[in-house]
């Protein structure tokens, strides 16, 4: 059966006790289809859809906007890494909120924020840092200057997930993927 919204408003239950959350971080690849949600799984397909959307408008200057494309390598990495960190929240993805930054060099630049479903109260915070393929940087260099950009930038396959529980005071979990 389905989630009803009260169900993941309710944070004080005991659908989100610390053995559970050690459980589902300690299982195997195998056990990951026991906790496997075909309604995550279809949610974060559009999740990622409004990331690359995000993505293709990002501000990365002062007054500038270019189209950041994600390779397909990037888009599955990101994809599995946001379904395993949600599996152990007690609405699962819906319970998400997501915060974009694109590295690049020392700077971070944030460039989007999803609610991923705002019937429900959050539950975790994900921030998503992705990085600029190095490779541009001589390309990209004039884009913190004046003028248009009109060339797409490409992200590299590298990246980092920030994830913070909202209901607990547990430490932050940082993975570099």
């Amino acid at each position: 059966g389905r989630l009803e919204t009260s169900d993941c408003e309710s944070l004080g239950s005991a659908s989100g006790s610390e053995g559970e959350a050690e459980f589902a971080e300690g299982v195997s690849l195998p056990d990951l289809d026991l906790l496997h949600d075909p309604e995550d799984e279809l949610l974060c397909a559009n999740v990622m859809d409004v990331v690359q959307a995000t993505l293709g408008r990002a501000p990365l200057g002062a007054k500038r906007c270019s189209r950041l494309l994600m390779p397909p390598q990037l888009l599955a990495q990101v994809r599995t890494e946001l379904l395993r960190l949600a599996c152990s929240e007690p609405c699962g993805l819906r319970g998400a909120l997501l915060d974009l930054c694109v590295e690049h060099g020392k700077a971070c630049h944030d460039v989007g924020h999803i609610t991923v479903d705002p019937a429900v109260v959050p539950t975790f915070q994900l921030t998503l840092v992705l990085r600029l393929d190095s490779r541009l940087w001589p390309k990209i260099q004039g884009l913190f200057t004046s003028g248009p950009a009109f060339t797409p930038l490409k992200l590299s396959t590298g990246f980092r997930v920030i994830k913070k529980k909202l209901y607990s005071s547990e430490q932050l979990l940082i993975e570099e993927c």
